[in-house]
């Protein structure tokens, strides 16, 4: 049993994600990884870090074959991925840009140039989105609302999926029994892309109210000079 191997090495996942990828991993091979990675894909917050490092060192022990955990892992994200393409089709352009247009400091010309932008990038962005955390699951929702074609779709999220599942799970194999070293330095990585995030967020936000009280001061100087040469 996997559990037997991990306690003998003391490195034993105690609970949580670990434990859970672990006894899935135990019960169902390397099938159980690609699952645990189809349903990281669907719940972001449960970690791929740890679940493909985890499979890596799964594989070292001898408990899967490497080129499996590689192959599942890969099939896991595609599922995933599709599945996120799907519910990207089912809300629709339609549904996005009523979204759009009722929340603040947005416009719809924003989703405009986003749409443009998505239309002659949409496959790079696709491709190096699988590389990002939290952002490699929900850019398959654009590339479904857009409803990118799928054979392109598959093909660079196949190919992203695979550099991004490659890294992890060599790395979880080649270090052993230190692979949650991979999980903590990955967290760092990680940390570092929503920092961004929400400073490119705060940013936006900042720069729209300025915009928004300048554009309202004008207006009422405009109507100010009206007046008085009216009057």
């Amino acid at each position: 049993m996997i559990e037997t191997v991990y306690a003998a090495s003391g490195s034993e996942p105690a609970g949580g994600v670990a434990g859970w990828a672990t006894d899935l991993m135990d019960r169902l091979g390397a099938p159980g990884a690609g699952l645990a990675i189809a349903l990281e894909n669907l719940f972001p917050p449960l970690p791929s870090e740890v679940i493909l490092p985890l499979a890596g060192f799964t594989a070292a022990q001898g408990r899967m074959s490497l080129a499996a955990a590689l192959l599942w892992t890969t099939l896991g994200s595609l599922a995933g991925a599709l599945a996120l393409y799907g519910i990207g089709a089912l809300i629709g352009r339609d549904r996005v840009r009523a979204l759009v247009a009722w929340l603040p400091l947005v416009k719809l010309s924003d989703l405009d140039r986003t749409e443009a932008w998505f239309a002659r990038h949409g496959a790079k962005a696709v491709f190096l989105g699988r590389m990002i955390p939290i952002f490699r699951s929900l850019v398959s929702v654009p590339a479904g609302v857009e409803r990118m074609r799928m054979t392109t779709f598959l093909l660079y999220t196949g190919l992203g999926s695979l550099l991004w599942n490659t890294a992890f799970v060599l790395a979880g194999y080649g270090l052993g029994d230190n692979w949650r070293t991979v999980e903590e330095y990955a967290g760092v990585y990680s940390k570092a892309v929503l920092a961004l995030a929400a400073v490119a967020v705060a940013a936006f936000a900042a720069v729209r109210i300025v915009r928004g009280r300048r554009t309202g001061e004008h207006r009422a100087g405009t109507r100010e000079i009206e007046r008085d040469r009216i009057l």
